[in-house]
């Protein structure tokens, strides 16, 4: 396992516990806005497959499961076992059946072609190589299938960007490390955006990786955030 690979699941493993209440409160709810967006925007009906990678505490994957009722299949994976056990009860709680299990967003341990829907939501920056995971999450998908992405970008708008900037910087790290005791962990999150491509260059990066025939970005909140729509060619006849 790489430094970056450790370090990531050590910050995870550590605010876990309180991690639901942290990302609501300082995303002012808007999370839960955007999970239900990308789910509207990939199409998931009853009977499909869906894999949400880095699922964390299974939020996004429980959203999910709502939209494809008991006839489809949700898998959530994710490589740190301490976001993980939260997951099961929570999708408990809500009478779903979802399936939870370890795994590496760069090494799936699913056949090609596997779901109609593969998604992962603020956890593509925090794999070791973005690209490798990429096309491996491509390869799992079924032709003519979903790629979704919902990831942090920055803002269109200076001033705007600015306050966003010194929220994040400045209060997000305090904020975080009152409810959840890490405030280092708040301070990696927000470099680690930062450093990552988003809106047009992250667009080429899924092309060029995936092999998406169409990648359409939705900005949210003037583009503190995207959710991307990626499309996987039909096999050729």
């Amino acid at each position: 396992m790489s430094g970056k690979a450790e370090r990531v699941q050590t910050i995870f493993s550590t605010i876990a516990p309180r991690y639901d209440l942290v990302n609501d409160v300082m995303t002012f709810g808007q999370a839960r806005a955007w999970r239900n967006k990308l789910v509207r925007l990939s199409g998931a009906r009853a009977g499909m497959s869906v894999l949400d990678v880095a699922t964390g505490t299974g939020d996004l994957a429980i959203v999910f499961k709502k939209a494809i009722g008991s006839s489809g299949k949700v898998v959530g994976v994710d490589f740190c076992a301490g976001m993980l056990d939260f997951a099961p009860a929570k999708a408990q709680s809500k009478n779903l059946e979802v399936t939870f299990k370890l795994g590496d967003a760069m090494a799936l341990e699913f056949a090609d072609s596997s779901f109609d829907v593969v998604s992962i939501a603020y956890g593509i920056r925090n794999v070791t190589d973005a690209a490798k995971a990429i096309r491996e999450m491509a390869r799992v998908i079924k032709p003519g299938g979903k790629f979704m992405v919902l990831e942090t970008g920055r803002s269109i708008w200076p001033v705007y960007g600015q306050a966003v900037d010194f929220y994040c910087a400045k209060v997000m790290p305090v904020m975080g490390g009152f409810l959840s005791g890490s405030k280092d962990a708040y301070k990696y999150l927000d470099s680690s955006s930062k450093d990552f491509p988003y809106g047009a260059k992250f667009v080429e990066m899924l092309k060029k990786e995936g092999g998406f025939g169409s990648v359409i970005a939705y900005p949210l909140f003037g583009g503190v955030s995207y959710i991307y729509e990626c499309t996987k060619p039909q096999q050729l006849s």
